[in-house]
């Protein structure tokens, strides 16, 4: 039998936060294992192991634009079951993949799977909230999220002590199954039959141009695109700088979880003061900040002047930094560019996740193919990527 009594706000906020945590730990825990993965498939080439990263978030912005439509038609929780056999199956081809070729499609179609949860979750949220309140539910939502990333490395850390890199995969079946498990016995269907949209060309098409007659929908797709790009960049170079560069590879999971608790606190500020600030304003300011902060670091390698004792720290500090803004910043801009697009919600979502993930793809590989072993490619080309952020959400203003 079906629920259908609501979820009390803490238990939809976990929830949420365990769908969205599907993706974080199909990235995150598989950070440690890079340098196997390089050393067993690609060694004559081991910049190419980060693609496991990239290719996953590529496939997820591909299904993303699938998904919200699906979910407008047949239901959101329909959807996201359909997803999970995607995923889980793409899962076990990776479990079983010998070459990096075959793990590298098999990464892309488990993305598709996983952009069922990612899509469908914002819709979920925007079903039931709306303005800042919505702003506060996805801050409090990626708060929660958070605290995957922090330990997700570990676990991989862990699986790779006890059998290899390939077993990881089978820690995501079970992670899957345990989520959509607790989906469909407490949580309610948001899209009611008599408000879903038939699935039609025509319908898809004219609600896209409706979507995009939306200037605040542009440039938040826009900055959308070049946060992500920071995300992705920092987390493919960020093994590789804490093993070449700081020869700390064998504590990178540790550090990697202490920077994700800590960053923790962008999303805390943003769910307090979006409410009394709103979306622009925090945007602004944490954009600036990151900037800042970025700006002044390479000034300082670039210029000789960094002391060796103080870059590791500095590196930990700048990562903090980073992860912050992507919680003060990725929520508000979700929120901004879904509130007038209420009633196509589910398209509406796909349509932005998938644009904004897929062009940030594009845009973050060569930076993380241009790794020399230092931090000056990661960072030369996130000052880029916010700089042009800032300017863009400083135009949304106006």
């Amino acid at each position: 039998m079906a629920p259908t009594k609501p979820l009390r706000q803490g238990e939809f906020v976990a929830l949420m936060a365990a769908l969205f945590a599907t993706i974080a730990i199909s990235i995150d825990a598989m950070l440690p294992a890079l340098p196997q993965i390089a050393a067993t498939l690609t060694p004559d080439a081991p910049n190419r192991a980060q693609l496991v990263v990239t290719s996953f978030v590529f496939g997820m912005g591909l299904g993303t634009l699938f998904a919200g439509p699906l979910a407008d038609a047949f239901g959101r929780k329909a959807v996201i079951l359909a997803g999970a056999l995607v995923y889980v199956l793409a899962a076990i081809a990776c479990y079983f993949s010998q070459s990096l070729e075959a793990l590298l499609i098999a990464r892309v179609v488990q993305g598709i799977g996983a952009s069922a949860p990612r899509v469908v979750t914002t819709a979920m949220i925007r079903d039931l909230f709306h303005g800042r309140d919505m702003a506060r539910v996805m801050s409090l939502v990626m708060t929660v999220f958070t605290l995957v990333p922090a330990v997700a490395p570990l676990m991989g850390q862990g699986v790779i002590a006890i059998a290899d890199w390939h077993a990881i995969f089978l820690v995501y079946v079970a992670f899957a199954a345990v989520i959509i498990l607790w989906m469909a016995l407490r949580l309610p269907e948001t899209m009611p039959a008599d408000k879903r949209r038939p699935l039609s060309i025509s319908a898809l098409w004219l609600a896209t141009k409706e979507l995009f007659g939306h200037r605040i929908v542009t440039l938040s797709i826009l900055a959308q695109t070049l946060t992500l790009a920071s995300l992705f960049s920092l987390l493919s170079s960020q093994q590789g700088i804490f093993e070449q560069r700081f020869d700390r590879a064998e504590t990178f999971p540790t550090w990697f979880g202490i920077i994700a608790l800590v960053s923790i606190s962008g999303s805390i500020f943003n769910a307090r003061m979006v409410m009394r600030l709103g979306m622009r304003r925090v945007l602004i300011g944490a954009y600036t900040g990151a900037v800042a902060i970025t700006v002044a670091l390479l000034a300082l390698i670039w210029s000789g002047v960094m002391p060796e004792p103080l870059a590791f720290p500095a590196h930990v500090l700048w990562s903090i930094v980073m992860f912050a803004m992507m919680g003060l910043s990725l929520g508000n801009l979700n929120a901004l560019a879904m509130e007038p697009v209420g009633h196509i919600a589910g398209l509406a979502a796909s349509v932005i996740a998938s644009i904004s993930t897929v062009l940030s793809v594009l845009i973050a590989i060569p930076v993380g193919l241009a790794f020399d072993g230092t931090v000056v490619p990661l960072m030369a080309g996130v000052a880029v990527f916010i700089t042009l952020a800032l300017v863009i959400v400083r135009q949304s203003a106006r």
